[in-house]
C-alpha cells in the first residue's frame, strides 16, 4: 500500500487495497499473495511466508479470506517477534 500517503492509515488501507485487487479481477488468493509472499521475495527478506526459520509476524483471522476478501478484516490476534497479541475487545 502506500503507506508514505498522509491520507491513508496502516493497516486499514492494506484491506481496502486487497478488496480493489479482487474487484479489478484477481482471485483472493492471487490479492493475499500480491500483499505477502511477493513483497518478501522482492525485498529478499524473512517474510512474507510462512516456514520455519522465518520471521514469527502473522495475522490470524477467524473467518477464511479466500471465500471472502472482507474476512481480512476479522482479525483474531497477531504474532509479532513470536509473541501473541489477540484482538482487543
Amino acid at each position: 500500500t502506500d503507506v508514505g500517503n498522509p491520507w491513508l492509515v496502516p493497516g486499514y488501507s492494506l484491506h481496502d487495497e486487497l478488496a480493489l485487487f479482487v474487484d479489478a479481477k484477481l482471485t483472493p488468493f492471487q490479492a493475499l499473495r500480491a500483499a505477502t509472499e511477493a513483497p518478501g521475495r522482492y525485498f529478499g527478506g524473512d517474510f512474507g511466508t510462512i516456514a520455519t526459520g522465518k520471521r514469527a509476524d502473522l495475522v490470524l483471522l477467524d473467518a477464511d479470506p479466500l471465500a471472502n476478501i472482507e474476512h481480512t478484516r476479522k482479525i483474531a490476534g497477531v504474532m509479532v517477534r513470536g509473541r501473541w497479541l489477540p484482538a482487543p475487545g
